[in-house]
């Protein structure tokens, strides 16, 4: 579903709140949009620019199960199914992002916001870049931009992923695209982060129809439906990037990293620019809710998975909750090792039996502190590869960050080959359910 689908369905469940009045894109809309909670938005007045600005679109499960047309509970084995299953897009016959060009490349007319006090300047924080690998193919990913000038950004390049190593590798400079407003099934494939050689465009075929467009300056397929394309090239020249706010509402170091030139700017008339609040409800879900299908995939070839949930108060990275059906004394830990390596920056996971609902923080609370004794059921794994967003992991340049991980295993503690002695101790009471109108006038 492309963006203004998208944008027109929220607005007849009267989700979608829209302000008129002139906003300003330097500080003024991200507090707007903070202020709005997960709410999507459309700003229909932008001073100095021609462009509206859309944000909040994907902050809620239900709106990402809207938008594809399931479910919420469908959702993890929508996305499951088309990593396994892939299919290939085909070329559109007109291409809705190049019903116009500007006639210069001038950054200053897009609506970039400037969100907190210290970041280094505006931010790009929706776009979804387009490369090809010469060894691997085509690769979509996410990453913020710091304008510089009129024509440049300084793009955040995380090392070792999909980006970072075609660019490394390139004698020359990397043609690259950014895709502003694209379709939702691109959003979430481009936050999946599949293993290399998978292209993440054939994931958005398979979660809805997603034709392709040919760059008019790069040679590079886009999504026709994208609100904005910015065509150029990834220079091997650098400039310093950050501060900026990362995922973990802490404001992120400032690195040396590689200056994109921007040399065409088209778009689809009455365009929409797509903001994403940096540390907020979207950026947390569209960075975490990808990540389910890697765990649970991981934690099923060693014991029967349930559900999985990347926590948002784990800043939907760095924490999990893994729900199975133990059938061995040993499933607990088997589903934290492998949990670790379903998602490589997760730090901390508890495993919990099927009859705690792992999206309620409460039961799960409830699970550690009556099933869980420490010096049986907490791993600690030390001197790990961790995540680069982890404030208090060890950061050293051109190295992975490391720190020491954790996992608990709060299932029902076994305390015979086939289960425990005592069940009914662990369960939680329940009383007989009424219809409150009987009692209440």
């Amino acid at each position: 579903m492309d963006l203004r689908l998208f944008l027109n369905a929220l607005q007849e469940r009267g989700e979608l709140a829209t302000v008129t009045r002139p906003v300003d894109v330097r500080g003024e809309m991200a507090g707007v949009i903070d202020a709005l909670g997960a709410r999507p938005v459309l700003f229909a007045a932008v001073p100095g620019s021609e462009y509206r600005v859309a944000a909040n679109l994907v902050a809620r499960r239900e709106a990402i199960a809207l938008g594809l047309g399931v479910a919420v509970d469908d959702l993890p084995s929508r996305l499951v199914a088309a990593l396994q299953r892939p299919r290939t897009p085909s070329l559109a016959a007109t291409a809705p992002c190049q019903e116009a060009v500007e006639p210069e490349v001038n950054l200053a007319r897009l609506p970039i916001l400037s969100h907190g006090p210290r970041d280094a300047g505006p931010y790009v924080t929706a776009g979804v870049a387009a490369i090809v690998d010469s060894d691997s193919g085509p690769n979509l990913a996410f990453h913020r931009l710091l304008q510089l000038d009129e024509r440049r950004f300084a793009v955040r390049l995380v090392e070792g992923r999909g980006t970072h190593t075609a660019w490394s590798k390139a004698a020359d400079d990397l043609p690259i695209a950014i895709c502003l407003g694209v379709p939702l099934q691109v959003l979430l494939a481009a936050a999946m982060s599949p293993p290399p050689g998978h292209d993440e465009m054939r994931i958005a075929e398979a979660l809805a129809p997603t034709p392709l467009a040919r760059c008019q300056t790069v040679p590079l397929l886009v999504p026709a439906e994208s609100e904005i394309v910015l065509e150029g090239r990834l220079t091997h020249e650098l400039a310093d990037e950050g501060p900026f706010i990362d995922l973990t509402e802490t404001y992120d170091i400032v690195r040396r990293q590689p200056i994109l030139e921007v040399q065409r700017i088209t778009h689809r008339r009455e365009p929409i620019y797509q903001a994403l609040l940096p540390g907020g409800p979207e950026h947390k879900l569209l960075m975490g809710m990808p990540r389910e299908p890697s765990i649970y995939d991981a934690v099923a070839e060693v014991c029967r998975v349930r559900r999985v949930h990347i926590t948002p108060g784990g800043t939907s990275w760095l924490h999990a909750v893994v729900q199975i059906s133990k059938q061995h004394p040993d499933d607990g830990r088997r589903a934290i090792e492998a949990a670790f390596r379903g998602h490589g920056s997760l730090k901390h996971v508890v495993v919990i039996d099927d009859d705690v609902d792992p999206f309620d923080a409460a039961r799960v609370e409830w699970a550690l502190a009556t099933r869980v004794q420490a010096g049986r059921d907490v791993l600690v794994f030390a001197d790990q590869p961790g995540s680069s967003l982890d404030p208090s992991a060890v950061h050293a340049p051109g190295h992975k960050a490391q720190t020491a991980k954790m996992g608990i295993d709060a299932t029902i503690p076994w305390d015979t080959p086939t289960g425990p002695a005592d069940p009914a101790k662990y369960q939680r009471v329940s009383y007989r359910a009424v219809d409150l109108a009987d009692y209440l006038a």
